[in-house]
């Protein structure tokens, strides 16, 4: 009998346990009303999340999967303020995890209208993230992440110019793609420890500026033929050998480039680790 009471009293333990840590679903969304300027803040702490252009209807929109003994959504609208904080933070009293991480993959998918001027800052933790910023209306970019997956996407132009983009990464591997369409007049990147990948691919609508600055990884720069590419490189025990620049001390041009109409200019500081340079050809593709 006592056998019996105590192989109930463990089914019915591990039962709790699992109910417990099942994953927990949560929307939240608000329907456009007239807006024309959001200030949006995402904070994700850990899981796989997406962001993208949403319905045209709706300011803004999150669909959440998420471990609710260890994490708890954020969901808080300002009307006064035109802002909003979307995301996931650690929380709760959860203990030690007893069934597998694949189990309990959080997931996040967060979009904002495209015909809203988004200010857009995330503050991103152990997360694999995928961020599409194509075709939104980006008027700045605050990007910080930590030990994290991070791909930054503008796979089609910008509806509106962008005044600048932020991006800190920390011992993580950020790659932006499209830079071209970005239509962001500076860009600032700083990386810890790992490798970031700026590919400047896309459509060009005018000059930018880029400052990069690498404590130690890999660094490359994808470079369209068509641009007049200027590089300024402070290095130290780092290697940069890019084929096809023409050297002036520290200074790296294309052939052609006081007479191109469109100009890069990047400033590169690298602490330890490598530069690469990759060509791409006039549609955006790698040599």
């Amino acid at each position: 009998m006592r056998r019996v009471v105590l192989l109930a009293l463990a089914l019915s333990l591990q039962t709790g346990v699992a109910a417990a840590q099942e994953m927990r679903p949560f929307t939240t969304f608000r329907q456009l009303h007239g807006e024309t300027r959001l200030h949006a803040s995402l904070e994700y702490a850990a899981g796989a999340l997406r962001v993208a252009p949403g319905r045209p209807t709706e300011l803004y929109r999150m669909d959440l999967a998420f471990d609710g003994e260890r994490f708890a959504p954020i969901s808080d609208y300002d009307a006064a303020r035109n802002a909003v904080s979307l995301g996931l933070r650690r929380g709760g009293t959860g203990g030690v995890r007893v069934v597998s991480r694949g189990q309990l993959q959080q997931s996040a998918n967060i979009a904002f209208a495209p015909s809203t001027e988004l200010d857009l800052a995330l503050n991103l933790g152990a997360v694999d993230a995928d961020l599409e910023l194509g075709g939104l209306r980006l008027a700045s970019l605050d990007l910080q992440t930590g030990a994290s997956r991070s791909v930054v996407r503008f796979s089609r132009p910008n509806a509106t110019r962008c005044r600048s983009a932020e991006l800190t990464s920390g011992a993580a591997e950020l790659s932006v793609v499209g830079l071209g369409n970005s239509r962001c007049d500076r860009v600032v990147v700083e990386g810890g420890v790992g490798s970031v990948t700026l590919d400047f691919g896309g459509t060009w609508s005018s000059s930018a500026r880029v400052n990069v600055r690498m404590a130690m990884g890999q660094l490359t720069l994808r470079l369209p033929r068509r641009l007049g590419v200027r590089v300024t490189m402070d290095k130290f025990l780092s290697s940069f050998d890019p084929a096809g620049m023409v050297r002036q001390g520290n200074t790296f041009t294309t052939p052609g480039y006081d007479r191109a109409e469109r100009t890069l200019d990047l400033e590169v500081t690298a602490a330890m680790g490598g530069v690469r340079v990759e060509w791409l050809e006039g549609g955006g593709e790698k040599e």
